[in-house]
């Protein structure tokens, strides 16, 4: 994609403080952290949204976020916990629209909020229903794409 800068940067065109790279995926510093660490991990190939992102690469991008979550939790850097986060999608706060997993330290105080009504308790009757109607368009899905 020519106007990605996560392509750019893996193409050698834009900067970045990469922390790991293999043949399939690389991990850098975000130019925005939520605290000192905060790494990207993303596919070197584009892949805009999930969606477009094959099962391989996926669980290699999850493989490498948790090698990345262990070497955080032994550089030193105050780290108590670690957050992995992807937004896909504009109203998930996707804003760069190639794929990568957040992977971040954090400690107790530290900026970083998640801000939801957690009062909210849905009945198991409603429960239930959305479980239902996620578990059809998955087989609906998996169907699709069978040859």
């Amino acid at each position: 994609m020519d106007d990605c800068i996560f392509c750019a940067i893996v193409a050698g065109q834009a900067e970045a403080s990469m922390v790991y790279e293999d043949q399939v995926s690389c991990a850098f510093l975000t130019i925005g952290p939520v605290n000192p660490g905060h790494l990207l991990v993303i596919p070197k190939r584009h892949c805009a949204f999930l969606a477009d992102l094959d099962e391989e690469t996926g669980m290699h991008l999850f493989k490498v976020s948790t090698q990345m979550a262990q070497a955080l939790r032994h550089s030193g850097l105050q780290c108590e916990g670690i957050n992995l986060f992807l937004a896909d999608g504009k109203a998930a706060f996707q804003e760069v629209f190639h794929v990568h997993l957040h992977v971040f330290p954090r400690f107790s105080g530290d900026p970083f909020k998640i801000d939801a009504n957690w009062e909210i308790k849905p009945s198991r009757q409603e429960l239930d229903h959305i479980a239902e109607r996620i578990r059809s368009a998955d087989q609906h899905l998996r169907q699709a794409t069978q040859p």
